[in-house]
């Protein structure tokens, strides 16, 4: 069974968060951010946070969605000198791998840190199964799941409908000295689709969707009217016997328990892991950051 663990990360922190705001280091500098469920008062006053920042992020009107629903109409603002790209290394079971970030207009940088723990489950299931077992990623971002099971032996798809993420992902596939990773740019409904049809089957499948997002062909993706027909077709994809599925969700509407209940709609699983994901701050603030679930056919 997998066992949920403290996970440190050296190229991490989060300092502290509140009033809206989360002061973060990643690597060795440090970011000031929108964080729209920071709602209480920081532990730290203002002037020490913009005394330790490198640079803050600022949106034109604060947005109550999270993550990849958010419309990213701000801005940077530097406050010392900084790299537009730098390096940093994620934890692994055994060994890491390596993220290029940078200062997005989206407010983003190329990593989610909460994300850890679901690459180390990764990483272990991978490592139970047979040799080169096959693993999507859907919504995949800038790679992080995708470098976490391919460190691990899997042969890994990685879907991503922006192909601005893809280029990126292969860059840190390169930098961490991976390789051979299917870059799929496409409309994860589509790209599914077609999958089931040509009669595909995943030993493991990553679910990262955002609450809203377009397509390369300007496909309208909405987390509430797509999340049942893409579990549906992951039904068809995953293999019936010791495979593996990952589940995010990011919309601030949904609860653990909706999330777990979602999921069971449409399998049963042998054994399973649902909950708030969160990273524990320098200042004892818990940020929450999402619903996971896990599971083991």
């Amino acid at each position: 069974m997998y066992q949920s663990e403290a996970i440190k990360i050296a190229d991490y922190q989060l300092i502290d968060s509140g009033n809206f705001e989360k002061i973060e280091r990643f690597g060795n500098y440090i970011l000031i951010r929108p964080e729209s469920q920071a709602i209480w008062k920081p532990k730290l006053d203002s002037h020490k946070w913009f005394e330790m920042a490198h640079a803050h992020y600022k949106r034109e009107a604060q947005k109550t969605s999270h993550r990849n629903a958010e419309s990213g109409n701000g801005s940077w603002t530097l406050l010392k000198k900084m790299p537009e790209n730098w390096v940093v290394q994620m934890p692994l079971p055994q060994g890491n791998f390596k993220l290029k970030l940078a200062l997005t207009s989206f407010g983003h940088v190329g990593v989610f840190p909460e994300q850890v723990e679901n690459w180390f489950f990764i990483y272990h299931q991978i490592k139970k199964l047979k040799a080169q077992p096959k693993v999507l990623n859907a919504f995949a971002y800038t790679g992080g799941a995708s470098l976490a099971a391919r460190a691990a032996g899997a042969q890994v798809t990685h879907l991503d409908a922006v192909k601005q993420m893809i280029n990126w992902g292969r860059e840190n596939m390169e930098i961490s000295e991976l390789d051979n990773i299917r870059w799929i740019v496409d409309d994860a409904l589509k790209f599914l689709s077609r999958e089931v049809k040509r009669g595909a089957l995943y030993d493991g499948i990553i679910l990262d969707p955002p609450a809203y997002g377009r397509g390369p062909g300007g496909e309208r993706w909405i987390l509430d009217e797509g999340i049942n027909p893409l579990l549906e077709l992951c039904t068809k994809l995953l293999q019936p016997k010791n495979s593996f599925f990952v589940l995010n969700l990011y919309s601030l509407g949904y609860s653990p328990i909706i999330a777990n209940n979602l999921v069971m709609s449409w399998f049963e699983p042998r054994e399973k892991w649902f909950g708030e994901t969160f990273i524990e701050g320098q200042t004892g603030y818990n940020l929450p950051l999402g619903n996971y679930v896990r599971f083991i056919l």
